[in-house]
């Protein structure tokens, strides 16, 4: 049986949830081989080299364009370009397909779905292709030719109303979540863990993600870091600055300023983000699709800081209306915002309890079962 994963590199999510399902399966089905390709890398690296880093200094330097780009792309001539577009680039997709002869192609970002299906669509194909939405929000480019998908897993029930709303079967949709490595399956030894981070078992644990991809909001984020540093509240810190100096630096220079180096550990990049999460009480972060998940799966409550317009900030509207973050917006007073929330125990225990309702920890097993189950039969 051979199965291959479609991922495209805008945004980290779409990759790392398909190295989710890949671990998955090579972990507990040795017999099945399975492959992951990144779709548009493969048909044109060119233009894969210029839309990524595109789409990176926009979502950086001018999230607002991005942001319009999102919302003229679910509509209008911006959607009808890409759909021709990816069936161009298609054609080139299936000398791969005619080489590899895939029983399931599983595709994690719309433009691998869209290529598959309008090769299935010409009688090209007959492999089974399923979508991974790995957002909190519907956008319809993840379903451009969905007559000729057999599954859509998305995150939640309002998507599945979404999708049976857009004339989609019912029997194609399935209510599984994104994607989430099976380390956030694991139970930890809490106390060991504060320890090696020589922490106290006495304070709240904020885990701050201020590096992210982009760097997004560097100012903003600074600030709002300095409120968490400076709040009156019994917490500690632990900051991640990513792949990003200057964000490390930042946040160097405001620990040493307030002397506040016994409870603030500022981390580059790191591997160790489930650890990190089991012993948090709340998650500082923009609401991208995967760390929303992870969240979830850990049970923390989130303030969403720097979404980028689109996706992002429809993600981070359907987590606050579901009582499960805080969105920190450009007017906002953010560091009242953060006062009330840390001395209000009560709102973050109701914002935990909340977690329970989106969690889907065994997402990545679920998707598994259901492909391999329909597969077999």
């Amino acid at each position: 049986m051979k199965i291959l994963v479609f991922y495209a590199s805008y945004g980290g999510g779409h990759l790392n949830a398909a190295k989710s399902i890949e671990n998955y399966i090579t972990t507990n089905h040795q017999h099945i081989d399975i492959e992951l390709i990144d779709c548009m890398k493969y048909v044109n690296k060119t233009l894969e080299k210029v839309t990524t880093a595109a789409y990176r200094e926009m979502a950086k330097k001018v999230p607002w364009a991005w942001g319009k780009i999102y919302s003229d792309s679910q509509k209008g001539p911006l959607a009808h370009l890409s759909s021709r577009s990816n069936k161009i680039m298609a054609i080139k997709l299936l000398k791969l397909l005619r080489e590899k002869q895939p029983d399931l192609i599983i595709s994690t970002h719309p433009f691998g779905s869209q290529m598959c299906s309008y090769l299935k669509r010409k009688g090209k194909i007959s492999a089974k292709l399923a979508t991974i939405m790995t957002d909190f929000a519907p956008h319809d480019q993840w379903l451009v030719g969905h007559d000729f998908m057999d599954y859509f897993f998305v995150a939640h029930n309002k998507m599945k109303h979404y999708l049976m709303d857009k004339n989609i079967s019912e029997t194609k949709i399935y209510v599984t979540g994104i994607p989430i490595s099976h380390r956030f399956l694991k139970g930890y030894d809490k106390k060991e863990i504060l320890q090696q981070y020589q922490l106290s078992e006495k304070k709240q644990t904020i885990l701050f993600f201020g590096g992210g991809e982009f760097g997004l909001g560097k100012t903003r984020t600074v600030q709002i870091f300095e409120s968490f540093v400076t709040t009156n509240a019994n917490i500690q810190l632990i900051a991640i600055a990513g792949r990003n100096p200057k964000m490390k630096a930042n946040f160097k220079e405001i620990v040493t300023k307030h002397q506040k180096k016994d409870c603030v550990r500022i981390l580059e990049f790191t591997n160790k983000v489930p650890e990190l999460m089991s012993i948090s009480d709340l998650v500082v972060t923009k609401p991208g699709g995967l760390t929303t998940s992870e969240s979830l799966a850990s049970h923390l409550p989130m303030v969403i800081i720097n979404p980028i317009p689109g996706q992002e900030e429809e993600n981070a509207e359907f987590l606050e209306s579901n009582g499960i973050a805080i969105w920190i917006k450009k007017s906002d007073n953010f560091a009242q915002i953060i006062e009330n929330l840390l001395s209000n125990p009560e709102k973050l225990q109701t914002m935990k309890k909340n977690t329970s309702i989106l969690a889907k920890p065994n997402s990545t097993e679920n998707i598994c079962k259901v492909l391999l189950k329909n597969l077999r039969s």
